[in-house]
């Protein structure tokens, strides 16, 4: 897949991938970088920098470490999704 460089806002159903180096917001001490998938929704629409909530895809999901979903269950979050900032992401393309 090749990346595209992209300023701006994203859209909802854009695919994404988290920049190496990224650690999940909740959990500082679970590198995310490399993972992938599509933005379910913006938070904070209106502001110049909204947070987008990511829908990670079933590769991301069977490659996730058993304890961070763990961390996530014992928590009450949903490992299945994340939040992050637009500089955490990269558009993806499967040109």
């Amino acid at each position: 897949m090749a990346k595209k460089r992209s300023s701006g806002k994203l859209k909802v159903g854009t695919r994404v991938g988290v920049k190496a180096g990224t650690t999940v917001p909740e959990f500082p001490d679970v590198v995310c970088g490399g993972w992938t998938g599509a933005i379910d929704n913006l938070i904070g629409k209106s502001k110049p920098d909204p947070k987008y909530v990511i829908e990670w895809d079933e590769a991301t999901i069977e490659a996730m470490p058993a304890d961070y979903i763990s961390k996530c269950e014992e928590s009450n979050l949903f490992y299945r999704m994340a939040c992050f900032s637009r500089d955490d992401l990269d558009v993806l393309s499967d040109e």
